[in-house]
C-alpha cells in the first residue's frame, strides 16, 4: 500500500506540473497572440540618433502598450520609403524633404506622422582655427562633400540666402570617409556633413590634435522640418488603432533617449552590439537641438504646422526644381495619430 501511495503522489505532482508547464505556455500563447507585430525600418544604421525606437522595446515602452516591434536597418530615406510603399514595412524613419519629392513625383502610399527633427541637420564644418566662422563666410572656399547627401541639393539656395555666388565656392565631390581627412590635410577649407555626425568627425579630427567647429545650416536661414516617422497608408488604414499606440509609444521613447541618453545608449547597444555606446551616448546629446527646440517649444512635439510644412516644400520644390503649386504638401502628412495631450 505503501508504495501505491508512494507511485498516487508521484503521479499528482506529475500531473501538477504538465497541466501548470501546458497552463503556461497556453498564457504564453495568447500573450504573443495579444501583442501587435510592427515592422520598423530605418532610414541608414543604427546609433545614437535612432535611439528612440531601441529606448521603446528596451525600457518596455511597445510592449507595455501591446505591440511586439521589429526593426529593420536601413539604406537612406529612398529605400525606407519604398520598403513601406511595398509593405515590407509597417512604420519607419525618413527625411520629410524625400517623402515631400517622392509623393510630388509618384504619389507613394506613404505619410507622415511624427516629426522627430523639427530642423534640418545639414552643417558646415570647419577647422576651429579656420577663417571661416559663420556660413556667409564659405565665399571663395573649397568645400567637400559627398555625392549621396541631400544636403547638395540645398547648397546653392543656401549660398544664395546669405548672399554668397555659387560660383564663388569649389564644389569637391569625395567618399564619405575621405571627407575628414580632406579637412584635417587642407585639400578644402569647408565640409559638408550632418549635426548627427558631429561626434564621429569631432573623434577623428582630436586623434590629430585639431579641433571642429559646427556651423548648423538652420542658424543661416534653412529653416524645414527634417527626420519623421512615416508609416503606410496600407498599415494606416487597416490598423489605425494599432498605430495610434505605436506613435504614443515611440513619443514615451523620445522623452525619455534626451532625459536619459547614457541609458538609452545602452539600449541601443543591446539591441546593436556594433554600436559604440559612449558615442551613441554623446550622439543623442549632441542633436538635441534638433528635436527639443523653439519649434517644437511652440507647437509641440511630433506636431506638423501648415506654415512650416508649407515652407518645407517651397525650399524642397526649389531645390528639386519642382512646381511648388503643383502638389499639396498636406497630402504627405496625418495628424490623426498623435497622441492626445
Amino acid at each position: 500500500m505503501k508504495t501505491t501511495s508512494h507511485t498516487v503522489s508521484r503521479l499528482s505532482l506529475a500531473a501538477v506540473m504538465l497541466l501548470s508547464a501546458q497552463a503556461s505556455y497556453a498564457m504564453g500563447q495568447a500573450k504573443d497572440q495579444a501583442m501587435d507585430k510592427v515592422t520598423f525600418q530605418l532610414d541608414w544604421l543604427p546609433g545614437g540618433d535612432k535611439a528612440p525606437v531601441y529606448v521603446g522595446v528596451e525600457q518596455g515602452f511597445f510592449a507595455e502598450a501591446g505591440l511586439d516591434v521589429a526593426i529593420r536597418q536601413g539604406k537612406g530615406s529612398t529605400d525606407a520609403i519604398t520598403k513601406l510603399a511595398t509593405g515590407a514595412a509597417d512604420v519607419g524613419l525618413s527625411d520629410l524633404v524625400s517623402l515631400l519629392v517622392a509623393k510630388a513625383n509618384d504619389d507613394v502610399p506613404v505619410k507622415a506622422i511624427y516629426s522627430v527633427f523639427s530642423k534640418a541637420p545639414y552643417a558646415f564644418y570647419v577647422l576651429s582655427d579656420s577663417k571661416v566662422k559663420s556660413v556667409r563666410d564659405v565665399a571663395n572656399t573649397t568645400i567637400a562633400t559627398s555625392p549621396f547627401t541631400s544636403a547638395n541639393v540645398f547648397l546653392p539656395l543656401l549660398l544664395r540666402k546669405n548672399g554668397i555666388a555659387e560660383d564663388s565656392v569649389t564644389v569637391l565631390k569625395a567618399d564619405p570617409g575621405a571627407l575628414n581627412p580632406m579637412l584635417i590635410t587642407g585639400k578644402a577649407e569647408v565640409m559638408i556633413s550632418w549635426i548627427t555626425d558631429t561626434v564621429k568627425n569631432q573623434a577623428q579630427t582630436a586623434q590629430v590634435g585639431k579641433q571642429l567647429t559646427v556651423l548648423p545650416w538652420h542658424d543661416a536661414g534653412l529653416e524645414f522640418y527634417s527626420t519623421a516617422v512615416i508609416a503606410s497608408d496600407r498599415f494606416l488604414k487597416a490598423r489605425p488603432e494599432v498605430a495610434k499606440r505605436f506613435v504614443a509609444a515611440y513619443a514615451k521613447s523620445v522623452a525619455y533617449t534626451w532625459s536619459h541618453p547614457e541609458q538609452s545608449a545602452e539600449d541601443v547597444y543591446a539591441s546593436v552590439p556594433d554600436v559604440d555606446p559612449q558615442q551613441a551616448a554623446d550622439t543623442i546629446k549632441s542633436i538635441k537641438g534638433l528635436v527639443y527646440n523653439e519649434i517644437s517649444a511652440r507647437d509641440g512635439m511630433g506636431h506638423f504646422t501648415p506654415a512650416r510644412l508649407a515652407s518645407t516644400w517651397q525650399w524642397t520644390a526649389q531645390a528639386q526644381q519642382l512646381e511648388q503649386a503643383g502638389f499639396d504638401p498636406e497630402s504627405a502628412i496625418s495628424r490623426d495619430f498623435l497622441p492626445e495631450e
